[in-house]
């Protein structure tokens, strides 16, 4: 039994949710507007700012789709309402971004910048050189930027130089010299 699946999603009177046909949820807030469409096999029901989902059966199939889209829609209600940030931290001598018009510049010690289009959605900040903040109202859309970003130059592990999430943990390892 899915226990996710089985949460009443409650929304904010700001926020606008409608089922369109074909199983389409489009919701509006005061961040945007998101619209996604879901498996038919998953019932969605709106009803007094309240969205439940109700699978049909007791296969596998519907039991794994009856909690994934039961956090999609979440995710979709709060980004409307709260929106989504990632944090990114730059690590390294001579490593530095900057926003030029709609365009993202990184130095990440090639021997030419990086400069990377910012997808539609998405707003970033630069607050310093070294830190780049990236918010948006789709967490996926979010998310995947901000990896795209991270997988430019991953941090290594020898001096922990490179691109990573604020918080995020290196595991440093010991260089040659350390056995001796």
């Amino acid at each position: 039994m899915s226990r996710i699946g089985n949460r009443a999603l409650v929304f904010p009177e700001t926020v606008q949710v409608t089922q369109n046909p074909g199983n389409e949820i489009q919701v509006k807030g005061p961040n945007g507007t998101l619209t996604e469409k879901f498996n038919s096999r998953i019932k969605i029901v709106i009803n007094n700012n309240v969205v439940t989902t109700l699978r049909s059966s007791e296969e596998k199939q519907d039991k794994q789709l009856h909690g994934t889209i039961n956090s999609l829609i979440k995710n979709m209600i709060d980004g409307v309402t709260k929106g989504f940030e990632k944090h990114l931290i730059i690590s390294g001598v001579g490593y530095r971004c900057n926003l030029n018009g709609g365009k993202l510049n990184l130095s990440l010690g090639f021997s030419h910048p990086v400069i990377m289009d910012i997808p539609e959605g998405i707003s970033l900040k630069v607050p310093k050189p070294t830190v780049i903040e990236i918010s948006g109202c789709h967490k996926q859309q979010v998310g995947a930027f901000a990896s795209k970003i991270k997988k430019m130059r991953p941090v290594e592990p020898y001096k922990g130089k490179g691109v990573m999430y604020k918080g995020q943990h290196v595991r440093r390892k010991a260089g040659k010299s350390a056995g001796k």
